[in-house]
């Protein structure tokens, strides 16, 4: 099929490029980016007059759920959740059931979303056998399947030994190793240790159960020469430790999610369990530092850490919910508001933490939008705001605390190697 996209505000993070233009996509590939392109009458026209036209957001952090726990979500419906809030790539995690642990294991996934996905899929591997922290799994083969890293996410590597010889391990298949940092010694609590969590009367997490193995991870990657990559930075000591850690020169890169720059514990008043998740939300003053690091690089990119969870997990007592909540359709929109709006981050610079940075720390050659890139594009207003509904959203689970937030930046259209994927805001037939 041939496109014009015509009028747009045309934004590629990765050089800077920003202008008023047209983009023609043919064969799957972005074949000319200028003024007034001229095209054979059987083109599809797409006005995108006052909207803005972007490379497709890269999700590095991302629970597809599938194999095992296809109740929550699939590789299905998950990508499609990431095509409606302008996703082309998602990078999900290894703790389904059973565990991605093994070569054949990340062909499925490859396979299964080939057939049934939405958007491209990068399959994570795990770290350890079963995520038991004991035994190293086939990194390997795992990088040979197709596994883009490797990741222990929802366990932490408790073992400081594993987590060395891990590092060592992937780096010979030059395979990115990100830790879920925290220390489970500290962490047996609820929400956030502080002032709303003794009103609440709920055991709290103190900042430094993530602290304590952001620093140990990092020590061991510099003393290694190795890469590490810090998974959902939460609190302002983290972003600390990373800042110091990358102007030492150790090999580092992190990310944060939208909620934790645009919520804290607050949110959990009235034991709000869409307000639950692991790490939990923090205080304004860890929201101000994880802004601050954003705008500085120190946090490299920005993931949505998109974990469904059905009703009847979440409708229960506190202590009883599981953690996490839904992210793909309102990270962009939160990102927008928040940062954008605010005057926290440029434009140019919050795309680049969900386009090109995500995806050169994966290795994946993709987040660009210019002339020979695959066709993966994002067209988006942000001016006109819009009412978040969870009942709409593509994600079979809706555990999100963002419902009817007025949010701007809502997805217009998504094309993933140059097929339209979602039309004028909804699922292409």
């Amino acid at each position: 099929m041939e496109i014009l996209i015509k009028g747009g505000r045309v934004i590629n993070p990765a050089d800077g490029f920003d202008a008023v233009c047209d983009v023609y996509v043919a064969n799957g590939k972005v074949q000319k980016i200028g003024e007034n392109i001229s095209v054979s009458s059987d083109a599809l026209v797409i006005d995108a007059t006052n909207k803005i036209v972007a490379p497709g957001l890269i999700d590095m952090h991302c629970h597809l759920r599938e194999p095992g726990q296809e109740y929550k979500e699939d590789i299905k419906s998950g990508t499609q959740a990431a095509a409606m809030g302008g996703f082309t790539s998602v990078a999900c995690m290894p703790n389904t059931s059973p565990v991605l642990d093994n070569a054949a294991l990340i062909e499925f996934v490859k396979n299964k979303a080939e057939k049934e996905g939405s958007v491209h899929v990068w399959p994570i591997g795990a770290i350890s056998k079963g995520q038991k922290g004991e035994q190293l799994a086939e990194i390997g083969d795992m990088r040979a399947a197709g596994a883009v890293a490797v990741s222990d996410d929802g366990h932490p590597v408790s073992n400081p030994e594993l987590m060395r010889r891990a590092l060592e391990y992937a780096g010979m298949f030059d395979t990115l190793v990100i830790s879920h940092c925290e220390e489970l010694s500290l962490a047996g609590g609820f929400m956030n240790e502080g002032a709303v969590a003794t009103r609440l009367g709920l055991k709290g997490i103190p900042n430094a159960a993530e602290e304590v193995q952001v620093a140990r991870d990092v020590i061991i990657a510099g003393e290694l020469k190795k890469r590490i990559h810090i998974a959902h930075v939460s609190t302002e000591g983290s972003v600390e430790i990373v800042r110091q850690a990358k102007r030492r020169g150790i090999r580092v890169t992190a990310e944060t999610c939208p909620h934790y720059f645009t919520l804290t514990e607050d949110a959990v008043e009235g034991f709000n369990t869409n307000a639950k998740m692991n790490p939990p939300l923090r205080t304004q003053k860890d929201v101000e530092a994880i802004i601050a690091g954003l705008a500085d690089g120190t946090i490299d990119a920005i993931a949505t850490d998109h974990a469904p969870h059905h009703e009847d997990e979440k409708d229960v007592e506190f202590a009883a919910a599981l953690n996490g909540i839904v992210g793909l359709e309102t990270a962009l929109p939160l990102g927008i508001t928040y940062l954008v709006k605010e005057n926290k981050l440029t434009l140019v610079e919050l795309l680049k933490h969900m386009t090109s940075l995500p995806a050169d720390i994966l290795g994946i050659k993709k987040g660009r939008l210019a002339e020979s890139e695959d066709a993966d594009i994002v067209i988006f207003d942000v001016e006109t705001p819009y009412e978040v509904d969870v009942t709409s959203f593509a994600s079979k689970s809706k555990n999100s605390p963002y419902h009817s937030y007025q949010l701007y930046g809502k997805v217009a259209y998504t094309l993933v190697d140059g097929k339209i994927v979602v039309n004028e805001g909804k699922l292409q037939a």
